[in-house]
């Protein structure tokens, strides 16, 4: 290192080293040690261009800084070297090592604060856009808002203020990638905390939420006290809560569901607002069928299958939705399927269906050692079983994809044309034709023969009641004798 001149001011090296600490967030400690590592460079250098031996030497160099007066003491041995003898290619070595390790402090510094954060809600400021990707500022850090953490339909802009989840830090070389998220649920239930005392002082407690962004999301939540309504909490005064978080996710529908450590109360409730008949659980499987009526089919199921969906990812088991008729349908088939397993008996059928086993996909879920538990067999006899229901479960579904290969194949039916009505209704135009067709002449009905003479036909002669007279030159008949 080179010493200032007479004329130039001398730095502090305390001084330097609080403020890169407030600034950068670097503890002094590290930036000590990396100043002393940057003066040990310094001397290596040294001595490595004037003796090519730095490596006999560099066990015996040694630098301290006095934490207190900031003094910089350097030794190789006994010898102590002093910084003008070093030169400026060793100080700018010891410079160049200096700034390295101050990066890696700073690095290192941003990492450890961004991990704590993770899964907190933040506020940041969208600064620009890179490939669809948001770059968004929060403090003195650029976090990334992918794409696909961005809610479906929600368009940012430059100078917005956006809130999102951390969801995730890493580390790229000298840098710290910081992702952010608003689809995650943890977004949904930093929303809740954030906007509703009483989750934020514990009174009430989030259990569970399942959510798919930007269409709909489940909350499962409980009240410790109960003089507190947890579901009416949440929602607030005519939905004043609910309002702002509904607000802050583009209009996404959410549906704060009552939890209940019973799954027999708890399954209903998530399926709601459908109404439940009966609840089957079969904890071998985690699989929970429930009964509804045909009229809360649809309404269970939910558009394109999410309100089963949800509330499966919400009390964290399989629901099938289905109707008394299709279940008795589906035991049906399989008794049936299951007789055709070579050496199962009648009370093995009996025993699937009681666990929930319906097909043979579902035997397939099973260890020979659990199958063999469950039907009181032998393991062999149990792998035996297993590797039928696969080839069967196999053919099940080969032959299911072919007949759903051969009905897009076929042409759908035609539309039926609307119902006539009037005059049309008792006279229809005949099958295939067009609806309106010309008017009858009497040259069209009787033929071109008839005679101008001949009477009109009756309507009974055009229903077909009586065959009309096919000529006007008959011979009448005569009349009968005596």
């Amino acid at each position: 290192m080179v010493m200032p001149k007479d004329n130039e001011p001398k730095i502090n090296l305390l001084d330097v080293i609080d403020k890169m600490h407030r600034e950068k967030n670097i503890p002094k400690e590290v930036i000590f040690e990396g100043i002393e590592e940057a003066v040990r460079n310094a001397v290596k250098k040294h001595f490595e261009t004037d003796k090519k031996h730095a490596e006999e030497v560099e066990d015996d160099i040694v630098v301290t800084i006095d934490r207190d007066s900031g003094e910089i003491q350097a030794k190789k041995g006994e010898e102590t070297i002093k910084p003008d003898l070093l030169g400026r290619i060793a100080a700018q070595s010891a410079k160049q090592s200096m700034i390295q390790k101050i990066r890696e402090a700073e690095c290192n510094a941003v990492y450890d604060e961004a991990y704590q954060q993770k899964g907190d809600l933040v506020q940041g400021t969208v600064q620009r856009f890179e490939g669809g990707a948001a770059i968004v500022t929060i403090g003195k850090t650029e976090a990334i808002l992918p794409k696909s953490e961005q809610i479906p339909g929600q368009a940012h802009h430059v100078n917005e203020r956006v809130k999102a989840v951390i969801l995730d830090v890493r580390k790229v070389g000298h840098r710290v990638k910081i992702i952010l998220s608003r689809t995650h649920g943890d977004f949904v239930r930093r929303l809740f905390e954030d906007e509703i005392p009483e989750i934020a002082d514990r009174t009430i407690e989030i259990k569970a939420v399942a959510r798919e962004a930007g269409y709909r999301t489940k909350i499962a939540v409980s009240s410790i006290d109960l003089k507190v309504d947890c579901v009416g909490a949440c929602v607030g005064v005519r939905g004043s809560r609910i309002k702002n978080i509904v607000d802050e996710l583009g209009g996404e529908r959410i549906d704060i569901v009552r939890w209940n450590d019973s799954l027999q109360v708890m399954i209903p409730n998530a399926l709601q607002p459908a109404q439940i008949e009966e609840v089957f659980l079969y904890p071998r499987l985690g699989r929970a069928i429930v009964l509804v009526k045909e009229d809360q089919l649809s309404l269970a199921i939910g558009r394109r299958g999410q309100n089963v969906r949800l509330a499966s990812k919400l009390v964290g088991w399989d629901i099938e939705i289905m109707t008394h008729e299709e279940l008795n349908e589906g035991i049906e088939r399989a008794v049936v399927w299951f007789g055709r397993i070579p050496g199962v008996a009648d009370e093995h059928v009996e025993a699937f269906i009681e666990e929930g086993f319906l097909s043979f996909d579902d035997l397939t879920f099973l260890e020979p050692a659990q199958l063999a538990e469950l039907a009181a067999i032998t393991e062999e006899q149990a792998e035996e079983w297993i590797i039928f229901a696969e080839e069967a479960a196999a053919t099940v579904e080969k032959e299911a994809a072919e007949q759903r290969a051969q009905e897009a194949l076929e042409p759908p039916p035609a539309p039926k044309p609307p119902p006539l009505t009037g005059a049309a209704a008792l006279f229809p135009p005949d099958e295939g034709q067009p609806a309106e067709e010309p008017k009858p002449t009497v040259e069209s009905v009787f033929g071109p023969d008839v005679i101008a003479t001949e009477p009109p036909p009756s309507a009974a002669d055009v229903l077909g009641e009586s065959p009309p007279a096919t000529s006007v030159t008959k011979e009448p008949e005569p009349p009968a004798e005596g």
